[in-house]
């Protein structure tokens, strides 16, 4: 006997093959449309969510940009003032012409400037909160500047009277 399979084995095992394509294609399919009907519900029920940081630096460029074209500079007066406002426009767009090459070539160097920030924001944050707890007397016992542990420490039996002031 040959080990080949028969013609008829061959045609099922491609029909086999073809029906675990399709499951596995529809399987994505659902799977793809269920995560994009879940991003629209959020999208409506929490709005827009931000971009990286190199987008929103953009739009924070756009905004800008925006504001000074259209400040009218009560400074310069009535003759000035139109000229004046050209020479805003035409630096706040070589700005922007800086700019946006730099943000496109580097997307990824601002999101991580933006995540420095954050743990420069956090480590800050611990020092204020440490040191306050130092200036409200919350953590008088742990103090490394009285090692000898001469300050006060509250409703003690020592040699003091308590005088009521009521």
């Amino acid at each position: 006997m040959s080990e080949e399979p028969s013609p008829s084995d061959a045609a099922r095992e491609e029909a086999a093959d073809e029906v675990r394509a399709s499951d596995a294609d529809a399987w994505a399919t659902a799977c793809a449309e269920d995560l994009q009907a879940e991003k629209a519900r959020r999208r409506t029920q929490y709005g827009t969510s931000p971009g990286s940081a190199a987008d929103e630096l953009k739009k924070l460029v756009d905004a800008v940009a925006e504001k000074l074209s259209g400040v009218q500079s009560p400074l310069l007066g009535a003759v000035a003032g139109p000229a004046a406002q050209q020479v805003v426009r035409q630096v706040v767009q070589q700005a922007k012409d800086a700019v946006e090459p730099v943000i496109e070539r580097n997307p990824d160097v601002f999101d991580h400037l933006a995540a420095a920030g954050n743990e420069l924001l956090a480590a800050y944050r611990s020092a204020v909160q440490a040191q306050e707890r130092r200036w409200t007397g919350r953590d008088d016992q742990d103090d490394p500047r009285d090692p000898d542990g001469r300050r006060d420490g509250g409703d003690d039996d020592g040699p003091g009277e308590r005088i009521d002031l009521d």
